[in-house]
């Protein structure tokens, strides 16, 4: 699913060069259940970034679904992100004006999906909303409201979720709920890769990649 080779991200801070990334090598196969760990300013971020095709390496290989990033235009990229990748935030991102079913239904209207608000209806049902599509994000709890970011994640049948924090504001048990969607997802052959901060949760994934100043620490699969 990706393949990084040699990666490097430098920005220029001044007269000084700051490796977010230095060069970093890993692959992430296809339907892989993967945690990302490391602290503040590691590189997690950037890495996230990069696999979301949100930014592009200063130097290095990068290939997403054996398509190499480096030889494709701004328009190519921005397609292979709409048809591969969905993403869920900590901060949820919800239109405030928008109930939850207009809210999942929103990309599926720009991708032209013709049968656009059934389609939401039967996400939101996927991720146990079906009685809350009329509720404003006002009138969701966190955990509803997560619910609802992650079946608009899905709205384009991505082949990846990228989830950066995903339970960063919601409580312990609301978190479990959020887990165990995020693994039935994994299941039914969906990658996922998570940014965390929580390494007892990162211990239970499938597969934990350490990052510490933007070098690969420790690649441990169970």
């Amino acid at each position: 699913m990706f393949s990084l080779t040699n990666m490097t991200k430098v920005y220029q801070r001044g007269a000084e060069k700051v490796f977010a990334l230095n060069h970093l090598s890993l692959d992430i196969t296809r339907g892989e259940y993967v945690g990302i760990v490391g602290p503040s300013g590691s590189g997690k971020s950037t890495l996230m970034n990069i696999l979301g095709l949100l930014d592009v390496p200063t130097s290095g290989s990068v290939s997403i679904a054996g398509q190499k990033i480096e030889d494709m235009n701004s328009g190519r990229q921005n397609a292979l992100r709409r048809k591969t990748i969905g993403f869920v935030f900590q901060q949820f991102l919800l239109i405030p004006t928008m109930t939850a079913l207009q809210n999942v239904m929103m990309p599926l209207y720009f991708a032209g999906c013709p049968d656009a608000k059934k389609k939401a209806m039967e996400l939101l049902a996927k991720v146990g909303l079906e009685k809350r599509l009329d509720h404003l994000p006002s009138q969701l709890s966190g955990g509803e409201m997560q619910r609802t970011a992650i079946a608009r994640a899905l709205a384009n049948d991505p082949s990846v979720l990228l989830a950066d924090e995903p339970t960063g504001n919601l409580d312990s048990k609301t978190a479990d709920d959020i887990y165990t969607l995020f693994g039935n997802i994994n299941r039914e052959g969906t990658t996922i890769i998570m940014v965390t901060h929580n390494r007892d949760l990162a211990e239970t994934f499938p597969r934990i990649i350490s990052i510490r100043d933007g070098r690969l620490e420790r690649d441990y699969k169970k």
